[in-house]
């Protein structure tokens, strides 16, 4: 091992004889590759005045894949050595059969870099980390005297990994994770509520660990807090909501990235499997998935098949011109890849998932939008949300809302969610801002059993019809 890096054909691989492994894996096959990672990540949580939990994990292995037609065979190990590797080549060629499959291009090369490749965790030691955390929570319980409980979390992660392809093409990235979030929980004359906020990126921890910062993201918390607080019960029914920029995105995640990934269309499942080139959305709307911007938490520089990351347009004034690939429903579906190829892990096969997913400027001032609004929601901030693909309706749920009437912000509503279907939504949108902003680094999308981290980002929205559960649904 060199530096302290993972060097996997330095220490545990010769090459050739892994190259040659690989070949005889995939010999007759469509695709496939040798994948190999190691992952260390820490994580301090201090919670109600005290250091309540650290860990610090690592893990390194293989995965190795064939792919015949739809089929792929794989194997995976937390071994890495020949043995191992001969053993998972026994399994992969099941799914390759008897052959006759014509091997797909290899990805092309890049030499981009996104982000650093140095240890986030190595940033601060120990102590300075848990010191940081306690002064982030003397300074929430100081800045008002309803606070009750404070949790502050610091986490970094550093994913190294190898991609041997059958051609002898070798690819490698290092991905640094690094996040900082502060919870509180408030009350008064009986009543709690809670507020969060938090972020990061492909960044060291330094810049989120400055006094600065964190006593910007605890404050930014206690005014979540302390607006749901004086938050009354929602309305329920159908009626027009705006969406604030930046996080309120992860709804076009949910109701329409994941029915835009070529695994469902090509099946077959998604709400606009057939709909290529047909207008899906109102005039104006593009949306994008982008996994080539600097820094962002969803961002990498090769996906898990060493296929470069690209900007990629999926709706494009309305009309749907494009769905994230990874290599084998590209190959399928007579497409190029995309870079959208991921895996939670070597213990995983990859497939189609979104990186940083977002939807472009209009011209529409934001206050302008919510001035427009004569009865309905205004919703900044959301928390978890489920979608069905085979038809786009989805749930999502407000953590941060207000009712407006004649274009006025009255008061704050409490248990609010959205209701409704990703395409509909996407053809009633009304008016688009011309502030889109992306989230601060928070997202996570699961998919299949997996999990790999996202971005998601819009300007401010208004949409016509959405059905809003509250209180009186």
């Amino acid at each position: 091992m060199t530096d302290g890096r993972f060097s996997p054909f330095e220490t545990h691989l010769d090459p050739e004889g892994a190259l040659s492994i690989l070949r005889e894996a995939v010999s007759g096959a469509d695709d496939g590759e040798l994948f190999l990672e190691r992952r260390r990540s820490e994580a301090l949580v201090f919670d109600d005045g005290r250091l309540r939990n650290a860990s610090y994990d690592a893990s390194e292995g293989f995965g190795l894949r064939a792919i015949r037609g739809e089929v792929a065979g794989y194997a995976h190990s937390t071994e890495i050595s020949e043995a191992a590797l001969r053993r998972a080549a026994e399994t992969t060629r099941l799914a390759v059969g008897a052959g006759g499959g014509t091997m797909a291009p290899a990805p092309s090369g890049t030499n981009v870099k996104l982000y650093t490749d140095a240890d986030p965790m190595t940033d601060a030691a120990f102590g300075v980390k848990v010191e940081t955390l306690r002064e982030i929570d003397a300074f929430a319980r100081a800045l008002d005297p309803r606070v009750v409980q404070v949790s502050a979390t610091i986490a970094a992660s550093l994913q190294e990994v190898f991609i041997l392809r059958p051609e002898g093409g070798l690819v490698s990235d290092i991905r640094p994770m690094a996040r900082l979030n502060v919870s509180v929980i408030v009350e008064e004359n009986g009543r709690r509520e809670s507020g969060g906020h938090g972020g990061g990126g492909r960044t060291g921890l330094a810049g989120l660990m400055t006094a600065d910062h964190w006593q910007a993201t605890t404050r930014e918390a206690l005014r979540v807090a302390l607006v749901n607080l004086r938050a009354v019960a929602a309305p329920a029914g159908v009626m027009d909501v705006a969406l604030g920029a930046g996080w309120p995105g992860i709804l076009l995640h949910e109701a329409v990235g994941h029915g835009l990934e070529g695994d469902f269309n090509r099946k077959k499942t998604s709400a606009f499997a057939g709909l290529m080139g047909q207008q899906v959305a109102a005039k104006g709307v593009t949306v994008l998935d982008d996994g080539t911007l600097p820094d962002r938490r969803g961002s990498i520089t090769v996906d898990d098949e060493g296929t470069p990351s690209g900007r990629n347009v999926l709706i494009e004034d309305g009309v749907l011109v494009g769905f994230m690939q990874d290599r084998q429903n590209a190959r399928l579906m007579g497409v190029k890849p995309t870079g959208n190829g991921r895996r939670e892990s070597f213990a995983h096969i990859p497939m189609p998932r979104m990186t940083n997913t977002y939807m472009l400027s209009g011209d529409a001032r934001p206050g302008d939008i919510v001035a427009d609004l004569k009865d309905g929601i205004y919703a900044v901030g959301f928390g978890g949300g489920q979608v069905d693909i085979t038809n786009g309706k989805f749930v999502f749920s407000c953590t941060e809302a207000y009712r407006v009437k004649n274009g006025v912000v009255g008061d704050p509503v409490k248990g609010a969610t959205l209701i409704g279907d990703g395409a509909t939504a996407l053809r009633n949108i009304r008016s688009i801002g011309n502030d889109m902003t992306l989230d601060p680094g928070i997202g996570n999308c699961g998919k299949a059993g997996q999990w790999v981290p996202v971005g998601v980002g819009q300007p401010t929205l208004l949409i016509g019809g959405l059905t809003v559960g509250g209180a009186g649904l």
